[in-house]
């Protein structure tokens, strides 16, 4: 992982999206600091278009993509996206792998064996917001639980035919054949018509859940806050921010647009 200010100015000149996990990537300690939130007007305003990629839920994601300045949102890892179409109404994009029947009832079988094989892991109080999966917290609210839980809550996932992804707080479980770089290239491609555009985005994120958006897009960067993760991925982000959440996110876009202006 290089730092973030070695990007070069033809690379920052050519990017015309910008991808970023939420939680713990454009946040600090769960809040969304003002940096943070002013650096998505910021590239709003520049011409670029911001694309939330996140875990959280349906509830969660109609809200952003209302009332933050983004062109759409990608939630539950990926079974969906909401975008504000040129009629100015929402819309839904659901990705054709989403898992149907009884969907509820088989994740929660999985609650209930997190539950008993791993102490101390809950459900997620956003739960109830959520359409498509399971979020099972491990680091969102007390007891902090740590990493090497997470792992037993994705492996007792993957034990029941789940797929499982651990992010800085939750591990998130779906039925269906997704996640959030196969939906992300849906999206652009079938409802904004664009395609190969590997160098004209810029990915951030901060944990292992966002590791196959770092191994596909050339020009992606992890905040700081990354660096305790590093021993457990295969695949890092090109660079690395200076600080960490939501600050290394705006130190990021200041530097971005410095070098556009």
């Amino acid at each position: 992982m290089r730092p973030f200010d070695t990007i070069t100015r033809q690379d920052a000149a050519g990017i015309r999206y910008v991808l970023c996990d939420i939680d713990d990537t454009i946040t600090t300690e769960g809040k969304l600091p003002a940096s943070s939130y002013t650096a998505l007007w910021r590239l709003h305003d520049a011409g670029i278009g911001v694309i939330p990629v996140t875990g959280r839920p349906a509830g969660w994601c109609d809200l952003i993509v209302r009332q933050w300045p983004v062109r759409a949102v990608v939630g539950e890892n990926g079974a969906f996206v909401y975008y504000m179409g040129e009629d100015k109404h929402l819309h839904t994009f659901t990705h054709p792998s989403v898992a149907g029947g009884d969907i509820q009832g088989r994740l929660a079988a999985v609650r209930d064996a997190c539950l008993v094989g791993v102490p101390g892991c809950r459900v997620a109080k956003d739960q109830f917001a959520r359409i498509y999966d399971l979020a099972i917290d491990f680091n969102e609210d007390p007891p902090y639980l740590g990493l090497e839980a997470a792992e037993k809550i994705r492996d007792i996932c993957l034990s029941l035919g789940a797929a499982a992804k651990v992010s800085s707080i939750h591990v998130n479980a779906w039925y269906g054949d997704y996640n959030k770089l196969g939906m992300t290239r849906l999206f652009m491609k079938d409802v904004l018509g664009e395609a190969d555009l590997e160098e004209k985005i810029l990915f951030f994120g901060d944990s292992p859940n966002d590791e196959p958006m770092f191994a596909f897009f050339p020009l992606s960067c992890g905040v700081a806050n990354i660096r305790p993760f590093a021993d457990t991925m295969a695949h890092l982000p090109a660079f690395v921010t200076q600080k960490a959440g939501g600050e290394g996110f705006a130190e990021a876009v200041d530097h971005l647009l410095a070098l556009r202006a």
